[in-house]
């Protein structure tokens, strides 16, 4: 599993539902690029069971990232005209309507591949056959870039292990404190919390006072 932290996120240009109803193609996080930073989360199927849970919870939560500047961007495997399909599906039958941010189509699983999320990897067997060894979908993989396009943070978890949208906001919360505030966060740190100097007597000051 590769660690992307620090390092620029990879791009893509793909297909994507916006506004839980119009595809885009060629949709690019390039165009948030200096305007804002970025949640980028990626689900294994549509159409399945902890996914929608995941996707209409951070629907939900939605304003929370908008008021924050913070653009919200799922991916999956799936086609644009799955994700289509599953936006246009009622969530009493287990659909996901009413989600309006973008969900990309990754069907070639290339940015699943370039984000090293997807749950396996195509090989040749002992025929020359070509297969593909583990699951052909990615992990649930999340990662806050920032305005010039830097991974700040990633989290990845296995297929059956849904993620949490407040840790998603607190790490949005402790990246722009540091950004704004130049104060570093420490364990377990909310917003309106101390935080504290990246110094020995920032730190001294801080477990003093803790």
């Amino acid at each position: 599993m590769a660690v992307l932290v620090g390092k620029k996120a990879p791009s893509f240009k793909a297909t994507a539902v916006i506004n839980g109803e119009e595809f885009e193609e060629n949709f690019s996080l390039d165009q948030y690029l200096g305007n804002k930073h970025v949640v980028l989360f990626f689900w294994p199927y549509d159409f399945t069971f902890v996914c929608p849970t995941e996707i209409l919870a951070f629907q939900e939560r939605l304003a929370d990232f908008e008021k924050r500047n913070v653009a919200v961007v799922g991916v999956s495997i799936d086609s644009h005209f799955t994700h289509f399909a599953w936006l246009s599906t009622p969530k009493d039958k287990g659909g996901i309507q009413g989600v309006t941010f973008p969900l990309v189509a990754d069907t070639s699983k290339t940015i699943a591949t370039n984000f090293d999320v997807l749950a396996g990897e195509y090989s040749y067997n002992e025929a020359g056959e070509m297969e593909f060894i583990g699951e052909p979908a990615a992990y649930r993989g999340l990662f806050l870039i920032d305005k010039d396009g830097i991974v700040r943070h990633q989290l990845v978890n296995d297929l059956p292990l849904g993620r949490n949208v407040d840790e998603a906001l607190r790490m949005v919360d402790a990246l722009q404190h540091f950004e704004e505030k130049g104060e570093v966060c420490p364990a377990n740190w909310e917003q309106g919390k101390d935080a504290m100097q990246a110094t020995r007597e920032g730190v001294s000051n801080y477990l003093a006072n803790h």
